[in-house]
């Protein structure tokens, strides 16, 4: 392959006619099928969806997740108001999923499975905070994919950063800059 071939080959390929599109519907639907197959019983799951909006999945096998403080979360986004918590986190995740948990006044980052394990020392430190890195023997509630904001009158947990696709998931280090940050500004440094 010659230089001209190559550059010609990487070069973006014009939209024509007959090209599919994902839309946001086929995006949650594979973000579904894939968030069930966390579950021993997936059936059982997307029943949970169905009758309470939120689904019990075991992590640790296909993802893990980072539990946040609401208030260290706050400090850092400079906010109390859920939009602009929730638009801080788009940013500062880079689109990685979270899921907010009002009731328990919680965030929590996915994130590849292995994180608890591969980043068990900072792990260790952040319990001081009230941050959790959830894996192997945990679980969490999650959210049907289309539940993407707080329902008036209810407490219900929603994507506050939307998966974007299936399996896509947060960077650890985005997650421990956050963490990092909230330290600092929560005055809880050594």
């Amino acid at each position: 392959m010659t230089f001209e071939t190559r550059t010609r080959a990487l070069q973006p390929v014009p939209p024509e006619p007959g090209i599919r599109v994902h839309t946001r519907a086929v995006r949650e639907l594979a973000i579904a099928y894939w968030l069930l197959s966390a579950h021993p019983v997936p059936s059982s799951a997307a029943k949970e969806w169905t009758e309470q909006g939120i689904a019990l999945l075991p992590l640790g096998t296909l993802m893990s997740a980072v539990r946040l403080p609401q208030d260290l979360v706050r400090a850092v986004a400079d906010s109390h108001e859920r939009e602009d918590i929730d638009s801080f986190l788009d940013e500062a995740l880079n689109a990685g999923p979270a899921i907010c948990d009002p009731q328990g006044a919680r965030y929590y980052a996915l994130v590849p499975a292995g994180m608890p394990t591969r980043w068990r020392m900072a792990a260790t430190e952040w319990r001081a905070l009230g941050v959790s890195c959830l894996g192997r023997g945990s679980h969490l509630g999650v959210p049907r994919p289309q539940s993407v904001s707080l329902e008036p009158g209810t407490w219900n947990s929603y994507w506050a950063v939307p998966m974007p696709s299936a399996g896509e998931l947060c960077r650890p280090l985005d997650v421990a800059r956050i963490i990092a940050a909230g330290k600092r500004l929560t005055g809880d440094e050594q």
